[in-house]
Protein backbone atom coordinates (compact mmCIF):
# COMPACT_ATOMS: atom_id res chain seq x y z
CA UNK A 1 0.00 0.00 0.00
CA UNK A 2 0.98 3.61 -0.50
CA UNK A 3 0.66 5.31 2.89
CA UNK A 4 1.14 8.99 3.75
CA UNK A 5 1.98 9.93 7.34
CA UNK A 6 1.61 13.42 8.79
CA UNK A 7 3.64 14.08 11.94
CA UNK A 8 6.10 11.52 10.62
CA UNK A 9 9.08 12.62 12.73
CA UNK A 10 7.21 12.79 16.02
CA UNK A 11 7.49 10.11 18.68
CA UNK A 12 4.42 8.18 17.55
CA UNK A 13 4.66 9.11 13.87
CA UNK A 14 8.26 7.98 13.44
CA UNK A 15 7.43 4.57 14.87
CA UNK A 16 4.39 4.24 12.60
CA UNK A 17 6.59 5.06 9.61
CA UNK A 18 9.16 2.44 10.65
CA UNK A 19 6.52 -0.23 11.22
CA UNK A 20 4.95 0.40 7.81
CA UNK A 21 8.34 0.25 6.08
CA UNK A 22 9.21 -3.02 7.81
CA UNK A 23 6.03 -4.51 6.39
CA UNK A 24 6.96 -3.50 2.86
CA UNK A 25 4.61 -0.56 2.38
CA UNK A 26 5.49 2.49 0.32
CA UNK A 27 5.56 5.40 2.79
CA UNK A 28 5.44 9.15 2.20
CA UNK A 29 6.40 11.25 5.22
CA UNK A 30 5.24 14.84 5.45
CA UNK A 31 7.71 17.11 7.25
CA UNK A 32 7.67 20.86 7.76
CA UNK A 33 11.34 21.57 7.13
CA UNK A 34 14.05 20.16 4.87
CA UNK A 35 16.25 19.49 7.93
CA UNK A 36 13.58 17.13 9.29
CA UNK A 37 13.67 15.11 6.10
CA UNK A 38 17.25 14.16 6.93
CA UNK A 39 15.96 12.25 9.98
CA UNK A 40 13.99 9.88 7.78
CA UNK A 41 14.99 6.46 6.52
CA UNK A 42 16.19 6.29 2.92
CA UNK A 43 13.24 3.97 2.33
CA UNK A 44 10.82 6.84 2.94
CA UNK A 45 9.65 9.40 0.39
CA UNK A 46 9.91 12.80 2.14
CA UNK A 47 7.38 15.52 1.33
CA UNK A 48 8.41 18.93 2.65
CA UNK A 49 5.20 20.82 3.34
CA UNK A 50 3.83 23.04 6.10
CA UNK A 51 0.30 21.68 6.51
CA UNK A 52 -0.96 25.15 7.38
CA UNK A 53 0.13 26.59 4.02
CA UNK A 54 -2.98 25.56 2.12
CA UNK A 55 -5.08 22.75 0.67
CA UNK A 56 -3.41 19.34 1.04
CA UNK A 57 -5.46 17.61 -1.63
CA UNK A 58 -2.49 17.45 -4.00
CA UNK A 59 -0.29 15.90 -1.30
CA UNK A 60 -2.83 13.24 -0.30
CA UNK A 61 -3.95 12.37 -3.83
CA UNK A 62 -2.48 9.12 -5.12
CA UNK A 63 -2.14 7.51 -1.68
CA UNK A 64 -4.12 4.50 -0.46
CA UNK A 65 -4.24 5.52 3.20
CA UNK A 66 -3.65 8.62 5.33
CA UNK A 67 -2.35 8.58 8.91
CA UNK A 68 -2.17 11.79 10.91
CA UNK A 69 -0.13 11.87 14.11
CA UNK A 70 0.19 15.66 14.14
CA UNK A 71 0.68 17.38 17.48
CA UNK A 72 1.03 21.14 18.09
CA UNK A 73 3.86 22.46 20.24
CA UNK A 74 3.42 22.90 23.99
CA UNK A 75 1.26 25.88 24.81
CA UNK A 76 -0.63 25.62 21.52
CA UNK A 77 -2.65 22.50 22.34
CA UNK A 78 -5.90 24.10 21.15
CA UNK A 79 -4.56 24.05 17.56
CA UNK A 80 -4.97 20.29 17.33
CA UNK A 81 -8.49 20.47 15.91
CA UNK A 82 -7.52 22.82 13.09
CA UNK A 83 -4.42 20.73 12.28
CA UNK A 84 -6.49 17.57 12.18
CA UNK A 85 -9.08 19.21 9.95
CA UNK A 86 -6.43 20.24 7.44
CA UNK A 87 -5.65 16.55 6.85
CA UNK A 88 -9.02 14.89 7.38
CA UNK A 89 -11.14 17.14 5.17
CA UNK A 90 -9.15 16.61 1.95
CA UNK A 91 -8.87 12.88 2.71
CA UNK A 92 -12.65 12.71 3.04
CA UNK A 93 -13.21 14.70 -0.15
CA UNK A 94 -10.91 12.32 -2.05
CA UNK A 95 -12.42 9.22 -0.45
CA UNK A 96 -9.05 8.10 0.91
CA UNK A 97 -9.25 6.03 4.13
CA UNK A 98 -7.62 7.74 7.11
CA UNK A 99 -6.65 7.16 10.71
CA UNK A 100 -6.29 9.86 13.36
CA UNK A 101 -3.91 9.22 16.25
CA UNK A 102 -5.77 10.67 19.19
CA UNK A 103 -5.43 10.75 22.95
CA UNK A 104 -6.91 8.78 25.85
CA UNK A 105 -9.04 11.67 27.16
CA UNK A 106 -12.43 10.45 25.85
CA UNK A 107 -12.10 6.91 27.19
CA UNK A 108 -14.16 5.72 30.13
CA UNK A 109 -12.25 4.76 33.27
CA UNK A 110 -13.06 1.32 34.70
CA UNK A 111 -14.53 1.53 38.19
CA UNK A 112 -15.11 5.30 37.82
CA UNK A 113 -18.72 5.13 36.73
CA UNK A 114 -19.74 7.92 34.40
CA UNK A 115 -16.25 9.35 34.15
CA UNK A 116 -13.64 9.49 31.43
CA UNK A 117 -9.89 9.97 31.62
CA UNK A 118 -10.51 13.71 31.32
CA UNK A 119 -13.31 13.98 33.89
CA UNK A 120 -12.38 11.36 36.52
CA UNK A 121 -11.41 13.23 39.71
CA UNK A 122 -7.68 13.05 40.37
CA UNK A 123 -6.96 10.78 37.42
CA UNK A 124 -4.79 13.25 35.53
CA UNK A 125 -2.02 15.46 36.91
CA UNK A 126 -2.81 19.14 36.37
CA UNK A 127 0.15 19.51 34.01
CA UNK A 128 -1.44 17.30 31.33
CA UNK A 129 -5.03 18.54 31.60
CA UNK A 130 -4.60 21.07 28.72
CA UNK A 131 -3.37 18.28 26.45
CA UNK A 132 -6.29 16.06 27.49
CA UNK A 133 -8.78 18.86 26.88
CA UNK A 134 -7.35 19.34 23.39
CA UNK A 135 -7.57 15.60 22.73
CA UNK A 136 -11.21 15.61 23.79
CA UNK A 137 -11.92 18.50 21.41
CA UNK A 138 -10.18 16.61 18.61
CA UNK A 139 -12.23 13.50 19.34
CA UNK A 140 -15.49 15.47 19.40
CA UNK A 141 -14.66 17.08 16.06
CA UNK A 142 -13.74 13.76 14.45
CA UNK A 143 -16.71 11.74 15.68
CA UNK A 144 -19.16 12.76 12.97
CA UNK A 145 -16.51 12.70 10.25
CA UNK A 146 -15.25 9.13 10.53
CA UNK A 147 -17.86 7.47 8.32
CA UNK A 148 -17.46 5.68 6.04
CA UNK A 149 -13.71 4.99 6.04
CA UNK A 150 -12.03 6.97 8.83
CA UNK A 151 -10.91 5.71 12.23
CA UNK A 152 -9.74 7.36 15.44
CA UNK A 153 -7.28 5.47 17.64
CA UNK A 154 -6.92 6.28 21.33
CA UNK A 155 -3.79 5.03 23.11
CA UNK A 156 -3.75 3.62 26.61
CA UNK A 157 -3.48 5.98 29.59
CA UNK A 158 0.28 5.43 29.79
CA UNK A 159 1.75 5.87 26.34
CA UNK A 160 5.50 6.19 25.91
CA UNK A 161 8.48 4.81 23.98
CA UNK A 162 9.38 1.30 25.11
CA UNK A 163 9.83 -2.30 24.12
CA UNK A 164 8.17 -3.83 21.08
CA UNK A 165 6.33 -6.85 22.47
CA UNK A 166 4.44 -7.51 19.24
CA UNK A 167 1.09 -7.77 20.98
CA UNK A 168 -1.82 -5.61 22.12
CA UNK A 169 -5.54 -5.82 22.90
CA UNK A 170 -8.32 -3.71 21.40
CA UNK A 171 -11.20 -1.95 23.13
CA UNK A 172 -13.92 0.47 22.13
CA UNK A 173 -14.75 3.33 24.50
CA UNK A 174 -13.12 2.17 27.76
CA UNK A 175 -9.45 2.04 28.79
CA UNK A 176 -7.89 -1.35 28.15
CA UNK A 177 -6.22 -2.49 31.38
CA UNK A 178 -3.94 -5.42 32.16
CA UNK A 179 -4.22 -7.98 34.96
CA UNK A 180 -2.83 -5.48 37.47
CA UNK A 181 -5.34 -2.83 36.47
CA UNK A 182 -2.84 -0.67 34.60
CA UNK A 183 -3.58 0.90 31.22
CA UNK A 184 -0.41 1.16 29.17
CA UNK A 185 1.16 0.47 25.79
CA UNK A 186 4.51 1.26 24.20
CA UNK A 187 4.63 3.50 21.15
CA UNK A 188 6.23 0.59 19.31
CA UNK A 189 3.24 -1.70 19.86
CA UNK A 190 0.84 1.18 19.25
CA UNK A 191 2.49 1.52 15.82
CA UNK A 192 1.72 -2.15 15.17
CA UNK A 193 -1.95 -1.47 15.92
CA UNK A 194 -1.96 1.52 13.56
CA UNK A 195 -0.50 -0.42 10.63
CA UNK A 196 -2.80 -3.36 11.36
CA UNK A 197 -5.72 -0.95 10.97
CA UNK A 198 -4.24 0.49 7.78
CA UNK A 199 -4.02 -3.02 6.33
CA UNK A 200 -7.36 -4.40 7.55
CA UNK A 201 -9.70 -1.43 8.29
CA UNK A 202 -11.46 -3.33 11.07
CA UNK A 203 -12.58 -0.11 12.76
CA UNK A 204 -13.51 1.99 9.74
CA UNK A 205 -16.14 4.57 10.62
CA UNK A 206 -15.53 4.55 14.36
CA UNK A 207 -13.04 4.97 17.21
CA UNK A 208 -11.16 2.34 19.17
CA UNK A 209 -8.36 1.97 21.68
CA UNK A 210 -5.47 -0.39 22.37
CA UNK A 211 -3.49 -1.48 25.40
CA UNK A 212 -1.88 -4.54 26.94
Amino acid sequence: MKIIVFGATGQAGSRIVNEAIQRGHEVSAVVRRVEKAKELSLAVQPIVRDVTDGDLTDVISGHDFVVTALRPPGGAEDEIVSLTALVVEPARSLGVPFLVVGGAAPLKVPEAEGHTVLTAPGFLPASVVPVAQASQAQFDWCTDRLRPNGSYLCPAAMFAPGRRRGTYRCGSDTLVVDASGESHISMEDFAIAVVDEVENSRHAGTHFTVGY
